[in-house]
């Protein structure tokens, strides 16, 4: 780990001071991370509103060491696709943190969890959709995993909330939703749902008997 100087630890301590504000006023749908890059092996310095799993002392990503090794890599990138380990949407935006001698100390990098908001959006669709007169058997679900989180959401939707914010009672339910339209036939169904859930695969197979 390289040493620190007094004007690097100010401003590690003022950035820490920063994500906490931007974790307060975005919660609970933005996590907001402080990466050292003086101590790439253990770079999370610090995490707020926690979605992705990762932990303070985690090593630094693909883009940390980016900035490491060059000091005129693009300093802020803005609105970039992402996705956390269980497969849910993320829009990121990582801000590299220059000293006083143009090195890269820091990055302060915020992630956004999509499928809130396309939980959001299920709801307004819901809201303004209107009853045809004709009915009709077609369906225009995706196929494979994402029809099993789709599902999930506008389950989710109607109940005015978000997948992993279910009740225990609601979660049982979507999955005997899912199993009778034969989702929890396709492959990796039970772990899909389980990442979409936020639960353990046990849970799932126990909803669904």
């Amino acid at each position: 780990m390289t040493k620190r100087t007094p004007e690097q630890l100010l401003l590690l301590e003022q950035i820490k001071q920063v994500a906490d504000g931007l974790a307060k006023t975005f919660a609970p749908f933005c996590e907001v991370v402080v990466h050292d890059l003086l101590d790439p092996t253990h770079a999370v310095l610090a995490i707020h509103n926690n979605l992705s799993g990762r932990q303070a002392g985690h090593p630094a990503t693909e883009l940390g060491l980016a900035r490491i090794m060059d000091p005129e890599f693009e300093q802020v990138i803005a609105n970039y696709p992402n996705r956390f380990s269980d497969g849910r949407q993320v829009k990121s935006t990582s801000i590299g943190i220059k000293d006083s001698e143009g090195r890269y100390i820091a990055a302060l990098c915020l992630n956004i969890d999509l499928t809130m908001f396309q939980g959001f959006q299920g709801m307004l669709n819901q809201f303004v959709a209107m009853q045809v007169d004709a009915p009709t058997n077609e369906t225009l679900d995706p196929a494979g995993a994402e029809a099993i989180r789709t599902r999930i959401d506008q389950f989710a939707a109607r109940l005015a909330t978000t997948p992993r914010a279910l009740k225990a009672e609601d979660r049982r339910a979507v999955v005997k939703e899912l199993k009778a339209a034969g989702l929890l036939d396709l492959r990796r169904a039970m772990e899909i749902v389980a990442a979409h859930l936020g639960v353990s695969r046990a849970s799932v197979y126990s909803y669904a008997k």
